[in-house]
C-alpha cells in the first residue's frame, strides 16, 4: 500500500485552499453586483443623509495648508490684523506693487491713492474710494489691507482670486510708499531733493 507523501500532501492543501479561496472570491462577485447603490450624488441616504456627505466647512485640500497666519491672512495668532510685511521688503518690490497697483487699484483709488481714478470720477462706484492719505487708513495696519483685498470692502470686490497672495503684499507696500510720499518732511529728506523742491518753489 503507498503511503502519500508529504508533497502529495501539500499539493492536495494548496488545491483545497485553492477552492475555497475561489469559492469566496465568487460569492463575494456576486454580493457586489446585487448590492444597492445611489445613482445620483445626493440621493437620501439612511446614514448621512445624503449619498454624497457635506464636506466640513474647515477641510482644506491637500497642498493647500496655509500655516503663516501673517503671509495667507494679514492676522495675528490673536486674530488681530497684523502690522508690518511677512517678508523684507525691497525696492524692487515696491516697484513692482506699482505696477500691479497701476494695473489692478488705480483705476478707482486713482494713481496718487486719493480715491480720484477714472472710474470713480465716472461716477462708480457709490460713494468713491477714501483716499489713502486720511488718518485712518495712514495709520490702519498692513493685515487690514491685505483682508480688503482679499475679500473686498464695501463696493470693492474681493481680489483673491485676481492677485495672488505674495503680490497683494506688494501693492500694500506700495501703497505704504505712496502715503509716506505725501507726508515725509521737506527737512528730512537728503539735501539735493530739498533743493530740488526749492528750485520748484521759486519757478514762476
Amino acid at each position: 500500500m503507498n503511503t502519500p507523501t508529504k508533497h502529495t500532501r501539500n499539493q492536495k492543501t494548496v488545491f483545497v485552499l485553492s477552492v475555497a479561496l475561489l469559492a469566496f472570491v465568487l460569492a463575494a462577485c456576486g454580493n457586489l453586483r446585487e448590492q444597492p447603490k445611489f445613482n445620483k450624488a445626493y440621493d437620501a441616504s439612511p446614514l448621512f443623509e445624503t449619498a454624497a456627505r457635506e464636506l466640513d466647512p474647515n477641510a482644506v485640500p491637500i497642498g493647500f495648508a496655509r500655516q503663516d497666519l501673517h503671509l495667507s491672512y494679514g492676522l495675528t495668532a490673536s486674530g488681530d490684523y497684523a502690522t508690518g510685511f511677512p517678508f523684507e521688503v525691497t525696492l524692487e518690490d515696491i516697484e513692482e506693487g506699482r505696477r500691479l497697483f497701476e494695473g489692478y487699484c488705480a483705476m478707482c483709488h486713482g494713481y496718487g491713492g486719493y480715491g480720484d481714478g477714472v472710474v470713480a470720477l465716472k461716477g462708480y462706484p457709490e460713494p468713491a474710494p477714501a483716499s489713502f492719505h486720511i488718518d485712518r487708513l495712514v495709520d490702519a495696519p498692513e493685515g487690514y489691507y491685505f483682508d480688503v483685498i482679499t475679500n473686498g470692502q464695501g463696493q470693492m470686490l474681493d481680489y483673491s482670486a485676481r492677485v495672488r497672495e505674495n503680490d497683494r503684499w506688494l501693492i500694500i507696500a506700495y501703497i505704504r510708499a505712496l502715503q509716506t510720499s505725501q507726508s515725509v518732511p521737506l527737512d528730512s529728506l537728503p539735501e539735493d531733493l530739498q533743493a530740488n523742491f526749492s528750485n520748484e518753489e521759486q519757478m514762476p
